[in-house]
C-alpha cells in the first residue's frame, strides 16, 4: 500500500485528489493508498447526494464567504479547516472480503482506525453507521463516508482533534438523517475534539495497514489532479 501525507493550498484540490488516487486504482492499476491530508482553510463539503438548501445556514456561509463543495462519495456534510485530520484509503475489494458488505465494510475499517487511536492514547468505538465516538457521553469525533468503485472503494473519514466546533453550529443545520445514538442533541452537544497527537496516530494507522514509506504525489497524479 502506498502512503501519502499531503494537503493542497485549495479544499478543492483536497478534496480532488482522492478521486485521482481511486482513479489511479480502478483505470492505471496503481493499487492501494493511504492518504492523510488537513485542510488549513474552513469549507464546507456535501456527500453526494446532501441537499445544500438543507443542510448549510446560508446567511453565515455568505457572510464568511465559506466555499462549499461536494465529493463524489455519500455521508452528510461537514465542515473541514484547521483541526480537522482527514484520512483516506483505496482499497481492493478482492483482497478483503470484508469491503464487499458495505455495513461490514464500515466496521471492519474502523476496527483499525479504533486501534490505531488506542495505540496513540484515545480508548474509541463504532457506532453505526459510520462514525465513531469516545467517551460515556457518545459524543461524536470521527465521520466516514465511501464511494464504492468496480474492484476499489475510496473510504474516508475525518478525526477532530483541535477543531474550533462552534463552526458546525454556525455554518450547518441539524441534519435530517441523524442516528440512533445522537438522541436529537444539537452539535454542540454531540461532536468533540480528542486528544490526540496526530503525527503518532498516523504512524500506527499507518502500520495497521501495512502502507509503504511515505512517497510525493507522482506526475501522473498531478496531471491527473490539474486536469480534474
Amino acid at each position: 500500500m502506498q502512503l501519502r501525507d499531503i494537503s493542497f493550498s485549495t479544499p478543492q484540490e483536497n478534496i480532488a485528489f482522492d478521486e485521482v488516487l481511486l482513479r489511479m486504482a480502478e483505470k492505471h492499476e496503481a493499487g492501494e493508498y493511504l492518504r492523510f491530508w488537513e485542510s488549513s482553510k474552513v469549507f464546507i463539503v456535501l456527500g453526494r447526494i446532501g441537499r445544500e438548501q438543507a443542510d448549510v445556514n446560508p446567511v453565515h456561509v455568505q457572510k464568511d464567504n465559506i466555499p462549499v463543495l461536494r465529493r463524489s462519495s455519500g455521508g452528510g456534510t461537514v465542515v473541514q479547516g484547521p483541526g480537522c485530520l482527514n484520512y483516506s484509503l483505496v482499497l481492493l475489494k478482492q483482497k478483503y472480503p470484508e469491503l464487499n458488505d458495505l455495513r461490514r465494510s464500515y466496521e471492519w475499517i474502523s476496527v483499525k482506525v479504533i486501534e490505531a487511536l488506542a495505540a496513540a492514547g484515545v480508548e474509541a468505538y463504532f457506532r453505526p453507521t459510520s462514525d465513531l465516538a469516545i467517551g460515556s457521553g457518545e459524543k461524536k469525533f470521527s465521520g466516514n463516508a465511501q464511494r464504492r468503485g468496480k474492484n476499489y472503494i475510496l473510504h474516508h473519514g475525518t478525526i477532530l482533534y483541535k477543531f474550533d466546533l462552534s463552526l458546525i453550529s454556525r455554518y450547518l443545520n441539524m441534519p435530517e438523517d441523524i442516528p440512533e445514538y445522537r438522541k436529537h442533541r444539537p452539535h454542540t452537544d454531540f461532536v468533540t475534539n480528542i486528544p490526540i497527537d496526530p503525527c503518532v496516530f498516523k504512524a500506527h494507522l499507518a502500520q495497521g495497514f501495512s502502507a509503504s514509506a511515505l512517497q510525493a504525489p507522482s506526475p501522473q497524479e498531478l496531471s491527473l489532479l490539474k486536469n480534474s
